[in-house]
């Protein structure tokens, strides 16, 4: 393992190489075992570069490991019903085993209309709120791909949370939320930060786990992180230079961390991977009434 500074660099594209090629197992054992090939559907609405990018990289991701990939392009002008009836008939069909409809969506669309609209076992970004009430109740089935790839990061480290204190900065429902139920899910004692937060450094300091999701370049100083402390740097910024930069100030916290993730690197090959996992996962719960 690479190491800068004080601490070991966490591979996100090593890790993520191995779980494609586990999945890519999993893919012909399905085929071979039931004739089933998982398919993954993704809608895009519009023309964001930025989301055709995704969209791409998430096209190329599915045909690395042998899951169908089936894009569907709605115009910038769609209305929410036209939306939701395109997430009705994928929602019947039988080729289509995980559902993702690419954000942000337009303003005439509202997100979490859409979300409520993917059938719960087709949900392969993990948002729906049953879902979300599963990881919540500690038996989850499809997990938000990002905190879930935290988790594989950690695991590939051999990183025992159990018994450690952790902090997460940032609340959202896609990264912070998530996150913490899947920590405490491998009791760990989680604090959640966000804007709000009184004295946060000093909570930092106690964070034996220090998961950064908060979207603000540098924002984490090298000297908020406790010595030997693991820290996953969830965010990706555009720094002044043109480059991309996480929510850690890298050079810094590499002093005193002893295991940390680059940006770019770190978090972001795994939450491809983990939309790819999930897409297995969906295609093998359905078929269990064929098991």
């Amino acid at each position: 393992m690479e190491k800068y500074n004080r601490a070991f660099i966490i591979n996100g594209k090593d890790v993520a190489a191995r779980l494609r090629a586990e999945l890519k197992k999993e893919v012909v054992l399905l085929r071979e075992k039931y004739s089933i090939t998982p398919g993954l559907a993704v809608v895009l609405i519009g023309e964001n570069p930025a989301s055709k990018v995704y969209v791409r990289n998430k096209a190329r991701g599915c045909e690395e490991v042998g899951i169908t990939s089936i894009q569907h392009t709605l115009p910038e002008g769609a209305s929410q019903s036209e939306l939701l009836a395109l997430i009705a008939r994928l929602n019947g069909a039988k080729d289509v085993h995980g559902i993702l409809v690419q954000l942000p969506l337009p303003k005439q669309i509202d997100p979490e209309t859409v979300i409520e609209a993917i059938a719960p076992e087709k949900d392969v970004d993990g948002f729906h709120p049953y879902n979300m009430g599963r990881l919540m109740a500690g038996i989850p089935v499809l997990q938000p791909c990002t905190p879930y790839g935290v988790m594989k990061l950690l695991e590939a480290i051999d990183f025992k949370v159990d018994g450690k204190d952790a902090v997460i900065i940032g609340r959202s429902n896609i990264v912070g939320k998530p996150m913490a139920m899947m920590l405490l899910k491998k009791n760990a004692t989680v604090t959640v930060c966000h804007s709000k937060t009184a004295y946060l450094p000093d909570k930092v300091r106690a964070a034996d786990i220090v998961v950064a999701a908060i979207g603000r370049e540098k924002f984490v100083k090298g000297d908020w992180i406790k010595e030997g402390a693991v820290v996953i740097d969830v965010g990706i910024n555009r720094a002044k230079d043109g480059g991309l930069a996480g929510d850690v100030d890298f050079e810094e916290a590499s002093l005193r961390a002893a295991y940390i993730t680059p940006v770019p690197g770190g978090v972001g090959p795994m939450t491809i991977t983990m939309l790819l996992a999930n897409t297995v996962q969906a295609a093998k719960s359905q078929l269990i009434p064929l098991a």
